[in-house]
């Protein structure tokens, strides 16, 4: 429970250290070339720890991670990223928290698969929060706050295609070795973006973005993915995902503290509604 909860909140963080990092003046490609750059070496050493003694990979094992990779760690971190520009942490939270009900509708869509009607009205709670707390921001902000939104939904989808893709390298490989893959190619991946749209001159950025992306890099992604792995052995899938919950209230509580965002009626309601949903969503099969 404890590492479940640690990692929920050590994830929910990252969004608040991207908002720091842009009030100095960086923009979405650079900074997530640093994050990755830095967590490079960590996910990289997982991927070796986690082969030691297991059959090396066949060709349709690279393919596999390769495509997971790109679609579960780097489209769905840049345009994470990219959207948190135009948008508050707690709104992105709120967003990205509706990732479960996505992989539901792609299994439907894809698969075939049925749905309950538990799992519906748990949907419709979430949504309905999600778009409490957006039509409010849409009304004081703008077109910007659409923009950003969109962003982080399709990021969400990505990372939902991942999910959904993901179940049979999973058993071949194992979790923790298929993490350490497909978050390898993802941080090559955000390098290689960077040389290819951005000057060399760009990575001179402060030092406080270095710092922040440092922090980034270990604290709100390599170790909150190893201790909800290991909460997941002790305690199970389930559970564990019933303790993410305090992901959303984590996120708009540092938002708060740490970049003034305002805590509104909208936010509180829109966050209620939300973790509800997927509480009553998770309670079906």
């Amino acid at each position: 429970m404890l590492f479940a909860v640690i990692g929920a909140i050590a994830f929910s963080g990252k969004a608040i250290i991207v908002k720091l990092a842009y009030r100095h003046g960086v923009d979405a490609v650079t900074l997530i070339m640093y994050r990755m750059l830095f967590a490079l070496p960590l996910f990289a050493a997982m991927a070796w720890w986690a082969s030691r003694g297991q059959p090396p990979l066949k060709w349709r094992d690279w393919l596999g991670v390769l495509g997971l990779g790109f679609s579960g760690y780097y489209l769905a971190s840049f345009l994470d990223f990219a959207g948190l520009a135009f948008i508050t942490a707690s709104l992105e939270r709120l967003i990205l928290y509706l990732t479960p009900t996505l992989v539901l509708l792609l299994g439907l869509v894809l698969f075939g698969r049925r749905v309950q009607r538990k799992q519906l009205w748990g949907m419709a709670i979430s949504y309905a929060g999600v778009l409490l707390v957006f039509g409010r921001e849409v009304s004081l902000a703008g077109s910007d706050v659409a923009w950003g939104s969109l962003l982080v939904f399709i990021s969400a989808i990505s990372y939902a295609l991942y999910l959904t893709y993901s179940g049979e390298l999973v058993r071949r490989l194992g979790s923790l070795r298929l993490v350490g893959l497909a978050t390898s190619v993802a941080c090559i991946l955000c390098i290689l973006q960077f040389v290819l749209l951005r000057p060399l001159a760009a990575a001179e950025v402060a030092m406080p973005v270095i710092w922040l992306s440092l922090l980034n890099a270990i604290a709100c992604t390599a170790v909150p993915v190893l201790l909800v792995m290991m909460a997941i052995e002790r305690i199970g899938a389930g559970l564990t995902a019933q303790v993410g919950m305090v992901g959303p209230m984590s996120t708009i509580l540092m938002g708060v503290w740490l970049l003034g965002e305002p805590f509104t009626p909208w936010i509180a309601a829109g966050t209620v509604l939300v973790v509800a949903g997927i509480f009553v969503f998770s309670r079906g099969r």
